[in-house]
């Protein structure tokens, strides 16, 4: 359980060659949703590029220690330590309280967690449930001289005091001093200093704060990942994931008070996921996805169009997890294509695996391992399943092997009997309610299960259903 397997790694900005601190355990943190808001799916791009992160890390033979937050409290509007909580902005939106807030898009974000077949994380942790961790992370920073109190704000972290602030996310830091412009956080001892605990306004009551040695308030969101993953995975992590986004404010900043707060290197490798582009018409390019445009796509969106989750899925792997992927509906399509010719190759192979055992077998895993090992390269991956499919040299029973072994690591269920048993395909439009009725069936929506297998008897199709998803025929008579 060595293999050669580089990840490019921020922090040196190059491929490293990675082994985990503990031999055969791996301890991943991965920075959760604030659950203010649907995730849409440029968010979902970085959760399926950390799955497959994991899935090849146990194709490899590790013991991965997974562990995700949920922000239910902290994350301001403004990196600038400005602006109401996120949660409370929900809260308002909506008309709920703010507990109904994170209960509701928790549950919405792990349904699209189950949809797109990630992985469920060693941990799930919610940043309410570690005040007292926070709290005491916050005490450690003080006590060592690292934090400093701004009457009526907050406490804040002195990033003076830490030389290699910067380092990580290449911030020219003099030149951010230097152009400064009122509107920052008065009192604050560099532009770059940041929230550790925010007190409660004297005039508004917030529905969530809690006491602290410093008076009532709530923590920040930088301090809560810290905390947290602290608490779970240790004083140093093998691999920290997130978005590109997070690397020049929310990162920076974890490292910081980690590092001072512990003396020890807080992650030996970071892993950042590049943007989801939307795109609005054919000339003109569009954006990084965000919610605060107001206009974003959800996962529950495209399965309205009469896409399954994953044809999203297999639209992520088409991209290297760090270039920008344009998204467009037009490439979904084409995703769904071939995903749906993929699954042709593959579904007759269901039941058929045998012991991958010949020369040309253990040459065709050597290939799909050159791919993954090498910082996740997906699309090549998928290019060695396509050609071992047609490999005429590779008997059935070692084809199936083959897929079964490499769609771990992938998840895309191609060995799901999802195609009638004479090797027929059905109509597109055919194809998209049989895929919908195959996730209502795992999310146990019975009722749109019902509706759908009535509208495919309609059209002269009869399912059939079985534990791994199901068949059809077309009816006779």
């Amino acid at each position: 359980m060595n293999p050669d397997m580089q990840l490019y790694n921020t922090a040196s900005r190059r491929k490293d060659k990675f082994t985990p601190l503990t031999p055969g355990i791996v301890r991943m943190y991965c920075c959760g949703p604030t659950v203010y808001h649907f995730a849409h799916i440029g968010n979902l791009r970085t959760y399926v590029f950390e799955d497959m992160l994991r899935r090849v890390l146990e194709y490899a033979g590790y013991t991965v220690q997974h562990v995700v937050n949920i922000t239910d409290v902290g994350h301001l509007t403004s990196d600038a330590d400005t602006g109401e909580d996120k949660m409370e902005k929900g809260a308002r939106r909506e008309g709920k309280s703010v507990w109904d807030i994170a209960d509701f898009y928790t549950r919405a974000f792990q349904k699209d967690w189950d949809r797109l077949g990630l992985l469920q994380p060693s941990q799930w942790t919610k940043a309410t449930d570690n005040i007292a961790e926070q709290i005491d992370l916050i005490r450690a920073l003080e006590d060592k001289g690292f934090a400093y109190v701004i009457a009526g704000d907050g406490v804040y972290f002195d990033t003076a005091r830490f030389p290699g602030y910067g380092e990580f996310a290449g911030l020219d830091i003099e030149g951010m001093q230097a152009g400064a412009r009122i509107g920052v956080v008065a009192g604050k001892r560099n532009i770059t200093d940041f929230a550790l605990w925010k007190f409660s306004p004297g005039d508004v009551q917030r529905a969530m704060e809690w006491e602290s040695p410093w008076g009532k308030g709530f923590p920040g969101w930088h301090v809560e990942c810290s905390a947290m993953a602290l608490k779970y995975l240790g004083e140093t992590l093998d691999i920290h994931c997130g978005g590109v986004d997070h690397i020049r404010v929310h990162h920076t900043n974890e490292i910081a008070q980690s590092q001072c707060a512990t003396g020890k290197i807080f992650s030996r490798f970071w892993l950042h996921g590049g943007w989801l582009l939307q795109k609005s018409d054919e000339e003109n390019g569009g954006g990084k996805m965000s919610k605060s445009s107001g206009e974003f796509i959800t996962l529950e969106s495209t399965l309205d169009r009469g896409f399954s989750p994953l044809d999203f899925r297999y639209l992520c792997l088409t991209a290297h997890y760090r270039n920008y992927l344009n998204f467009s509906w037009e490439g979904l399509t084409t995703a769904r294509d071939s995903l749906r010719n993929l699954r042709k190759k593959t579904a007759p192979l269901s039941g058929l695996a045998g012991t991958p055992a010949s020369e040309t077998a253990h040459a065709w895993e050597e290939r799909f391992q050159e791919a993954v090992y090498d910082d996740l390269n997906l699309s090549q991956a998928l290019a060695v399943v396509n050609l071992m499919l047609k490999d005429a040299d590779l008997p059935e029973s070692e084809k199936a092997a083959l897929t079964s072994r490499f769609d771990k690591v992938l998840g895309l269920d191609l060995l799901a009997p999802s195609q009638a048993s004479d090797g027929a395909a059905l109509p597109a439009d055919l194809q998209s309610l049989f895929d919908e009725r195959l996730q209502a069936r795992r999310d146990k929506n019975y009722k749109r299960s019902d509706e759908i297998r009535d509208l495919l008897r309609a059209h002269g199709i009869i399912l059939k259903d079985s534990p791994e998803g199901g068949t059809w025929e077309k009816a006779t008579g």
